[in-house]
């Protein structure tokens, strides 16, 4: 059938359902969207035209779908056909559940996933708005109308309000900015901008080609990137000083303290190794206090000593450190237990702690949960609530001086239990915990909580701005509460969207596992994606950096796909690299009109088109090694290589070689190509050029490898959690490929002795300089293959060299 009588076709069946003709036009310019909403038209069994709603949904998931063949998409077409799913929101919901879960896809599971017969009501949507607005009035009254479309955009985000009516927020929080500051006056107006004067010709043209090449990419390090700190999120935030206090003569003392400079912290525990979520948080902490000026203390949060060990407080710094930040102090939550002592005896004596001898089990039902395990049941009073303060106080000593074993007291805060928020029903504050601690020794027998911990110690280092990730943002109640009841200065906790990765698993638990079962090498195998395997893997951290600072940061957890965490680590090294010719499966190819000593010195830029990375001269020999790759036995129509009666260029070299005669083993195995050098013939533009490696005992060439490993992904899904049989069972069980016998040019030393090379971008901010005499810093891009860097392994007589990434386009060698 004709081009054209494949549009009439499908006109025909776009109308059938209810698409008017100048819709149907506009789908019809996209083949791919065109294509999947036939597929999904005729999935759907529409006899009938549908309702403009319905149709418009359908178009939305053909537009996911993008001509793709998505398993189980008909779950989403049925959901959308039959009136569950409503809005965009669902359909996209839906559609990221199907192709995450594939096969497992289940209408239980989609319901789930998009919200089915979740019903959000307007009066809900006010109250979630108001109780926001209560939470940050100070924040509206110092901006005003200009924090509109913020407030917009984190109000959505509300994980209560998900599913709510679109068209239901704006004239709420109209309604609300209106109640809070009246009618907009001069202090909203605009100023209009002076006009410039017109731009001449060619300055017009050197802006649209700047415009062009930004918008091209803007991972490109070459192309100044703009600064997730003076935007979205961390551009909103309060300046010091004007987050509000209950008792506003404190905000004059921090003030006094940290002379109006911003002051942050990063407080990781030391119970694991950082993964690539952390890096988020370290930018975010650390960026934000260097961008204003101020300063960010790495805080170990070492409340558990059972957990901890020496090894992560070490590793966590270096991780830090590589990434190109250095603390302001390096501090420790056990640095003021008995500061943190003092304070829980005045939360007892003004009434507002109490000791309890309630199990764990009495707690969760005190805290509403039923005794099936749900939740939703009447919230209770714990029977110690209202003991004697000075009862409370000698309980609290004796669980000091260990009179009690695990479990039989702890501190509990005396909260609000009708409260909405779990984070106000009465939290433990300590606990009884008989384990020495690597800094305080046995002097305690009880430790403070993460929830009575995290907040005084900012308060005590005069934190201005607690960047936290979201799933903390309950958590902001009572950390406020705390701090205004104990009469100390209240730190401005404020909340992002944390980084996650799909195609892998960040859980200490999961990667243990991986580790003990012996399906990765350690910790810092390059296969995952804790801080120290990246590092391994030869990921330079201007490049993670670069990544973060392109996805910004907003208050929705960013979720991404390894794959394009991959290409944006592909297009920092693609501008920070060298250029080296390695062999993969060598053969000889020896130049019969060739004397055996001769040599002639070719030049060869390290990175063409660019003079700072410098240029080496490599010795043509009469032989050379090419890769099997580069050879067949016949020529054919699309094959431009190395063949009889067909001569290839060697790089650089002047004139091509063409086959004279092939030795082979008793299995048909090439082991030899005997070839002619053309300089006795006219030269002739040959079809393509290739990678070789000179056999020269006297330039040390080639360089041998005892080992490439190259890396693909470690699971087989998006979801390896998800897997019904747990995420072992989506291991890739080829996920590392052994490479040996590969050779490299001998210009590989010189590159190793000068790395780090430290090659400056436009993007001064991610020229992090690493350290001299690292493995993972000697990288450079194997023409053809890809990018690699030295493996910790390497010994004086053995090379080792990992696989960062695939070259950009991954197409093979069948053609070129």
């Amino acid at each position: 059938m004709s081009a054209s009588g494949d549009e009439e076709e499908l006109s025909h069946l776009f109308s059938k359902i209810g698409f008017q003709e100048s819709k149907i036009k506009e789908i019809l310019k996209n083949k791919k969207v065109s294509n999947s909403l036939k597929n999904i038209v005729l999935e759907s069994n529409a006899a009938n035209e549908l309702d403009k709603p319905t149709s418009a949904l359908l178009h939305n998931l053909a537009t996911l779908d993008k001509g793709g063949d998505l398993v189980n998409r008909k779950l989403i077409t049925d959901a959308v056909v039959d009136g569950r799913l409503k809005t965009n929101l669902q359909v996209s919901e839906a559609f990221k559940y199907v192709k995450a879960t594939g096969d497992n896809a289940t209408v239980e599971g989609l319901n789930e996933a998009s919200g089915v017969g979740v019903e959000v009501t307007l009066d809900q949507v006010k109250k979630e708005v108001s109780d926001y607005f209560e939470q940050n009035k100070e924040f509206v009254l110092a901006n005003r109308y200009k924090c509109v479309p913020s407030l917009l955009n984190n109000i959505k985000n509300i994980p209560s309000l998900k599913w709510a009516q679109p068209q239901w927020f704006k004239p709420v929080i109209d309604e609300n900015v209106l109640a809070l500051l009246g009618p907009k006056d001069e202090r909203d107006l605009v100023k209009e901008k002076k006009k410039k004067p017109a731009a001449t010709d060619k300055e017009t043209t050197k802006t649209a080609s700047k415009k062009k090449l930004t918008s091209a990419s803007a991972l490109n390090n070459d192309v100044p990137q703009r600064s997730m700190f003076s935007e979205g999120f961390l551009g909103d935030l309060h300046k010091p000083g004007e987050n509000p206090q209950a008792w506003p003569e404190l905000m004059e003392e921090h003030l006094k303290a940290t002379g109006g400079k911003v002051y942050t912290r990063f407080p990781p525990e030391p119970n694991g190794f950082l993964h690539i979520g952390h890096s988020k948080a370290i930018m975010v902490n650390f960026g934000y206090a260097k961008y204003h000026d101020g300063h960010c203390y790495l805080r170990y949060d070492d409340t558990n000593p059972e957990a901890e060990e020496e090894r992560y407080f070490v590793s966590i710094k270096n991780m830090i450190e590589w990434l190109g930040f250095k603390p302001w102090k390096i501090t420790y939550s056990s640095d003021y237990f008995d500061k943190l002592y003092e304070l829980a005896e005045k939360l007892i004596s003004i009434d507002k702690g109490y000791v309890c001898h309630c199990t764990a089990e009495e707690v969760k039902l005190q805290r509403g949960m039923k005794p099936d395990g749900t939740l939703g049941g009447e919230r209770f009073a714990c029977k110690h609530r209202n003991r004697p303060i000075e009862e409370s106080l000698e309980e609290f000593r004796n669980m000091r001086d260990g009179k009690y074993k695990v479990g039989e007291a702890t501190l509990r805060m005396k909260q609000d239990l009708e409260s909405p928020s779990p984070q106000m029903w009465d939290l433990v504050a300590y606990r009884v915990l008989n384990a020495p601690h690597h800094r305080t020794g046995d002097k305690w027998k009880i430790y403070p909580t993460y929830d009575f911990t995290h907040c005084l110690v900012d308060s005590f280092e005069n934190i201005s701005h607690s960047l936290c990730t979201t799933e903390f943002r309950l958590s902001r109640e009572s950390y406020e509460w705390l701090c205004d009841v104990l009469h100390v200065y209240r730190p401005a906790q404020r909340e992002y969207g944390r980084l996650n990765l799909t195609n892998t698993v960040l859980s200490k638990r999961k990667i243990a596992k991986l580790v003990t079962g012996g399906i990765v090498r350690g910790w810092d195998d390059p296969r995952l994606f804790t801080l120290e395997a990246i590092r391994r893997r030869g990921v330079p951290p201007g490049a993670i950096l670069s990544f973060i600072n392109t996805l910004g940061v907003t208050t929705s957890t960013t979720n991404i796909q390894t794959i394009r965490l991959d290409s944006a680590i592909r297009q920092y090294l693609d501008v920070t690299t060298p250029r080296l010719m390695m062999i993969l499966d060598p053969i000889p190819v020896e130049i019969d009109n060739l004397p055996h000593d001769y040599e002639e010195f070719v030049t060869i830029p390290y990175k063409p088109g660019s003079e700072k990375f410098g240029e080496r001269s490599i010795p043509f020999t009469k032989t050379v090694y090419i890769d099997r790759s580069d050879y067949r036995d016949e020529v054919s129509k699309d094959y431009f290589r190395l063949a009889p009666g067909q001569p290839v260029g060697l790089m650089k070299v002047p004139f091509n070689v063409s086959v004279k005669s092939v030795e082979k083993d008793s299995t048909g195995k090439v082991i030899k190509i005997h070839a002619h050098y053309d300089n006795d013939i006219a030269f002739k533009k040959p079809k393509t050029y290739i990678q070789w490696v000179p056999s020269s005992v006297k330039h040390k060439s080639p360089v041998s490898i005892e080992e490439i490993r190259i890396h693909h992904p470690l699971f087989l899904s998006e979801n390896p959690a998800g897997h019904p049989g747990g995420f072992l069972e989506d291991i890739n069980p080829n996920s590392e490929e052994i490479i040996r016998g590969a050779i490299i040019e001998p210009a590989f030393y010189e590159v190793q002795a000068k790395s780090p090379l430290n090659m400056p971008t436009v993007n001064e901010e991610f020229n992090i300089k690493e350290q001299p005499n690292t493995p993972e810093s000697v990288r450079f891009q194997a023409l053809r293959i890809g990018y690699f860097c030295l493996d910790k392994d390497t010994t004086k007589d053995k090379l080792i060299l990992n696989s960062v990434v695939t070259l950009k386009e991954d197409v093979g060698k069948s053609s070129d």
